[in-house]
């Protein structure tokens, strides 16, 4: 019998909380973001509340340092450490397309599905600015067709390297081979954006392929997914997005060839969590008053592309152009103009909006209301699953974890127990099988060996 199907968690860490004003709260855990034994502990949480995983997104450039904490520790190497803290907890890290190199890339999350015994995922993403291309030698962003172009033979040269050994490569025999040749074979790979031999230099992971997410806006970011991601982060401000979105995506899904229902669709969830709603509430306003409003406001400067110093707080926010004249960012960018339109709030509202999670769904209220929110998208088809975006930390994961999630456990819509041990386990997709590069075949040939 078919078990009924429950949600999908992953609580993404970031900072002293999502809110961006967070880390100015006097509890806020700012003297410890280089600590890992904080991270380790917050991953023990998001593992107690039985999480899919933990996500870890990356930047590769400092930006306005005097904003706050973005970025301190490297995420592959936290998460490495993470996973000898932890047991079961799925373990997912950004991973640049656009700087990386797929060896690189391949590498190093092999490395960590080993570590981790099978929990290691990873985020692909084209990046966006400009100052991030100069630290990797570029004079700028590349155009975004170049972008995706290259993530999607990114992907494919990762995916061949991790099957360049077959599971049964390892022979480990000390009076003869360690491993077999025949069983590790070159990929021969030269594409438009890269050139790579193989075989890789770590054996196959444990599941095979680490498991692959994407959070595609665009069109061309929708087909990416479509056509690789096993796991969506979405943008949805409200229920009519979500749902559109994933339609969507689910449509070009099986127009790509493959099973809708091998996707989750996560959009991300920022939630205030209180006994009452006037408590839920007042752990907003608390955060929010801390906002800097000079400092806001250039922030949804970068948000629009267009300088919004002189903007009225209190005065509607001016006519922003149509998401089809705008050659930013589309997605955050759609959703603002969601809010613009929705809830026609005054400048200083829509930054009250934007401190946490950029126009994520944010819910403010008890464990039910939080819960009836998710139950519904849940039900109406717009979300296989959330993406946590906890507006302080550890405040706000510890509210979700110890208070929320006992109430979907009892509606029947969470896990109450791991019955996986592996990240592809927990989201229920299967083990890619161990098959060959296409092509001749080519065994890697040891120095005894004739060419």
């Amino acid at each position: 019998m078919t078990s009924p199907r429950q949600l999908h968690l992953n609580a993404f860490l970031f900072g002293a909380g999502h809110h961006q004003a967070a880390w100015r709260h006097p509890d806020s855990p700012l003297e410890q973001l280089g600590d890992i034994a904080h991270w380790e502990r917050l991953a023990r949480t998001a593992e107690r509340g039985l999480f899919d995983a933990v996500f870890f997104a990356d930047g590769h450039s400092a930006g306005d340092v005097g904003d706050g904490p973005r970025w301190f520790l490297e995420p592959l190497t936290a998460l490495s450490a993470i996973a000898r803290a932890t047991e079961r907890i799925g373990l997912v890290s950004t991973v640049s397309a656009t700087f990386w190199t797929p060896f690189h890339a391949a590498r190093l999350l092999a490395s960590l599905d080993h570590i981790s015994r099978g929990r290691a995922g990873w985020n692909v993403v084209t990046s966006m600015f400009d100052a991030e291309a100069r630290n990797h030698g570029l004079p700028g962003i590349p155009p975004h067709a170049e972008r995706y172009a290259r993530a999607a033979e990114f992907i494919d040269v990762a995916h061949r390297l991790w099957d360049s050994w077959s599971d049964d490569a390892l022979v480990g025999d000390r009076h003869g081979l360690h491993a077999d040749p025949e069983q590790v074979t070159r990929i021969d790979h030269a594409g438009e954006h890269f050139r790579v031999d193989g075989p890789l230099t770590v054996p196959r992971p444990p599941q095979g392929r680490p498991v692959l997410f994407q959070a595609g806006a665009s069109g061309p970011g929708r087909d990416l997914a479509a056509r690789h991601a096993e796991a969506v982060y979405a943008v949805a401000y409200d229920l009519e997005s979500a749902l559109a979105y994933r339609t969507d995506l689910l449509r070009r899904v099986a127009a790509a060839g493959r099973d809708p229902e091998g996707v989750a669709v996560m959009p991300g969830l920022v939630a205030y969590v209180g006994s009452t709603e006037a408590e839920a509430r007042a752990k907003q306003a608390e955060v929010d008053a801390l906002l800097p409003e000079e400092q806001s406001l250039a922030q949804l400067s970068a948000f629009v592309q267009q300088d919004c110093s002189g903007w009225e707080l209190d005065a509607p926010v001016p006519e922003l152009p149509p998401l089809e004249r705008f050659t930013g960012p589309q997605g955050r960018y759609a959703t603002i103009l969601r809010i613009v339109a929705v809830e026609r709030p005054t400048v200083r509202q829509l930054l009250g909006r934007l401190a946490a999670g950029g126009g994520h769904c944010t819910v403010v209220g008890t464990p039910e209301a939080v819960a009836d929110r998710m139950e519904l998208w849940f039900r109406s088809g717009a979300a296989d699953g959330f993406n946590l975006m906890p507006p302080r930390l550890p405040e706000s994961l510890d509210d979700f974890v110890d208070h929320v999630v006992p109430v979907l456990q009892s509606r029947g819509l969470f896990r109450t127990r791991y019955t996986a041990s592996t990240l592809r386990g927990h989201l229920g997709l299967p083990r890619p099988g161990s098959g060959r590069p296409p092509g001749p075949v080519r065994p890697v040939r040891t120095a005894r060996s004739p060419a």
